[in-house]
């Protein structure tokens, strides 16, 4: 998934603004007045500090999801929300701020792997839930903010409960999804910017690499998961992997295309449906993984 970033700001909201403000009402107004009241100082108590989110948190911007902020609105997890912190890690790239693309790109690659560890299981995530982090500006860093925030964000209504899963799920669940979610990123993590192999035969051979090493280990995991259809799963991955590996091995561009085209199929979300199931995990493809394999 694409992440987006929101970034932080010590020159965000102010904290006044936040406060409440009552104007002069009529009589007939009173009581809708005090409701009023009484969920702006709610909102208030409720401020947080951005700076100030952990792992856990689920929180309501002020305003837009996107942009920067300076305090959010932090909420039980059984309430309605916007998003929950999911991860978190400072940034030790050097002393000088990367720059507005380097700490998104430095974000990019960190969060999906933080995110994972609170919440495995990508495929049990509610409809909408998109991937995000508040990072810091020039402005933050220069005060000595490092801190990244990786956030699951409703980009439309609102999210309920938490998303914390992996204390819950037992240990074959854990080695099944830490394996596959490794295989997936490694494929995306590597992409090679150039369209098409034959601009850059190295690039798509160095992802083919990491994908195969990804999948032997994934192999290796569900060898001491049993059942009948993670068997089945597994020697599915097994001849994917070989696959991948002729595809790094590919002298020129034909030959990738040769071993690519049966390496991708081998890895097709559809194809973890059943021994998903037997594992008690979800079983729904992800819509946007479903229209990457189905193109």
């Amino acid at each position: 998934m694409t992440a987006r970033a929101p970034y932080r700001s010590l020159r965000g909201i102010s904290a006044v603004a936040a406060l409440l403000a009552i104007g002069a009402v009529g009589c007939s107004d009173v009581t809708d007045t005090v409701d009023s009241a009484k969920e702006g100082a709610k909102k208030v108590a409720r401020q947080r500090s951005v700076f100030s989110l952990d792992t856990g948190d689920c929180y309501n911007p002020y305003g837009k999801a996107e942009g920067t902020a300076y305090t959010v609105e932090v909420v039980p997890c059984d309430e309605a929300h916007k998003g929950q912190v999911v991860g978190e890690f400072s940034i030790d790239e050097g002393k000088e701020y990367p720059g507005d693309d380097g700490v998104s790109a430095i974000a990019d690659t960190r969060c999906p792997v933080e995110a994972q560890k609170y919440a495995p299981d990508t495929w049990a995530l509610p409809e909408g839930a998109e991937l995000f982090f508040y990072t810091p500006t020039a402005e933050s860093w220069a005060t000595g903010d490092r801190l990244v925030s990786c956030t699951y964000t409703a980009e439309q209504g609102t999210l309920s409960g938490t998303l914390d899963t992996a204390k819950s799920l037992k240990p074959e669940q854990l080695t099944y999804l830490k394996g596959s979610n490794a295989v997936y990123e490694a494929l995306w993590a590597n992409q090679s910017e150039k369209d098409t192999v034959e601009a850059d035969l190295p690039g798509y051979k160095a992802q083919a690499k990491a994908v195969a090493a990804a999948l032997q280990d994934h192999v290796e995991g569900l060898n001491g998961i049993d059942g009948a259809e993670v068997g089945t799963l597994r020697s599915t991955l097994a001849k994917a992997a070989g696959d991948w590996e002729k595809a790094a091995r590919a002298t020129d561009a034909d030959a990738f295309y040769a071993a690519y085209d049966p390496a991708f199929t081998g890895i097709d979300p559809n194809k973890s449906v059943a021994a998903r199931k037997e594992l008690g995990l979800a079983t729904t493809v992800p819509a946007e993984e479903a229209e990457v394999w189905a193109s």
